[in-house]
């Protein structure tokens, strides 16, 4: 269970690297399209699905941490 604990954590730190990746590129091709209809900080509305995924990857990464060690 350890291991899983390790893995979950490890891919959330992970998906929060790519989150910030697709959010900046996001940013950078709204703030430099003139003829795009919506303003740049929509960009950041992309963060919701990735932190949402990002929290239930750190819970299952402490559900699995907790369970190792009970066991």
């Amino acid at each position: 269970m350890k291991a899983l604990s390790v893995i979950f954590t490890v891919l959330a730190v992970l998906l929060s690297d790519v989150m910030c990746a697709q959010v900046a590129y996001n940013w950078c091709c709204l703030s430099n399209c003139p003829a795009c209809s919506a303003p740049a900080s929509t960009a950041f509305l992309l963060a919701i699905p990735y932190a949402a995924a990002i929290a239930v990857l750190l819970a299952l990464a402490f559900v699995f941490k907790r369970r190792s060690t009970k066991s």
